[in-house]
């Protein structure tokens, strides 16, 4: 009877002990997950500085050649530091997320940033969630709930206040370009959710296989169609390397880190953070001002994101 009732007493205090870890998982999950979604979100954020670093600091009319030597340099380096090169399937794989987030992305990106106001392509890129949600049924077998639809609709909504104006034009190729592109990335976010990452094989390394297959991709394309300038100024070579280094090489590399560890919608929503910083950064560079109307679409797209975020985060707690 002792020996039975010292088991009984062992296996009740373990499962106390048990209980008490797990109530207190959801809050040391949910901290993480903040965090993890924090330095994700400096991806995005930081892509939202492209518009001024562009039009302030890069020649103009080389959209092209601005999306090569974003990627290409910047893998080139990562590759360097790992010394790593794919194996197995993940040399088709490394090639297909390579080009679904830079080689076809990037020129797409800015061709409709060309042929398109800022507003317009803005709102259009800012559908990202509701198609990663689309794609999530079919690929990851996830379904959206209620929540992530109506965030994801209050984010749009959020984003075109904030960024359109009543001016804004309306160009089918421009909106055609920006919707493709917006659902390369959404698509490669999702992708990216399927297949992880290697074992062993470190976020940079798998950051560099894509910038140098979309960088290669891109190479000769922009030296073909638009050339190089006949010379580069300190201020030219100074926004590259914004863009490679930090607006490119770290940002993704954070922004992938989030793709590996939240869920795939929840990430998406981190996205609309590019607009608010574009908005932000024309105020402090470029001397705009901001609306009513604006200031309204500001809070709707932070609640939009903070709404995702807070579904996700107490759910894989």
């Amino acid at each position: 009877m002792s020996i039975t009732t010292s088991t009984a007493t062992a296996a009740a205090a373990a499962r106390s002990l048990t209980t008490k870890r797990s109530a207190q998982a959801p809050r040391t999950s949910a901290k993480a997950a903040a965090g993890i979604a924090a330095l994700a979100a400096i991806g995005p954020a930081t892509w939202g500085t492209t518009y001024v670093t562009t039009t302030e600091l890069l020649p103009p009319d080389r959209p092209l050649l601005a999306a090569a030597l974003r990627a290409l340099p910047a893998g080139l380096i990562l590759l360097a530091l790992t010394r790593r090169l794919p194996r197995g399937d993940w040399w088709w794989k490394a090639a297909v997320l390579g080009v679904l987030n830079f080689g076809a992305f990037f020129p797409l990106l800015f061709f409709g940033a060309y042929r398109l106001p800022g507003g317009v392509a803005s709102t259009i890129s800012a559908v990202m969630p509701l198609l990663v949600a689309g794609f999530g049924v079919g690929v990851l077998k996830v379904r959206p709930t209620r929540r992530t639809l109506i965030a994801g609709l209050v984010g749009v909504a959020g984003v075109a206040l904030l960024v359109l104006r009543g001016s804004a034009a309306v160009d089918l190729a421009g909106i055609a370009a920006m919707l493709t592109a917006t659902t390369l990335m959404a698509l490669a976010v999702v992708l990216s959710k399927r297949w992880g990452r290697p074992e062993g094989v470190s976020l940079l390394t798998l950051t560099g296989w894509q910038l140098t297959v979309g960088g290669l991709i891109l190479a000769p394309i922009a030296l073909t169609a638009e050339g190089l300038p006949d010379h580069f100024t300190g201020a030219n070579i100074a926004g590259y390397a914004y863009l490679g280094i930090i607006g490119t090489a770290i940002a993704y590399a954070l922004w992938f880190r989030g793709i590996e560890r939240l869920p795939a919608s929840s990430v998406s929503f981190l996205g609309l953070t590019n607009p608010v910083v574009a908005t932000l950064a024309g105020l402090l560079f470029l001397g705009q001002t901001l609306t009513v109307w604006q200031l309204a679409g500001l809070v709707l797209v932070v609640a939009s994101v903070l709404l995702g975020q807070q579904r996700r985060a107490t759910r894989r707690a």
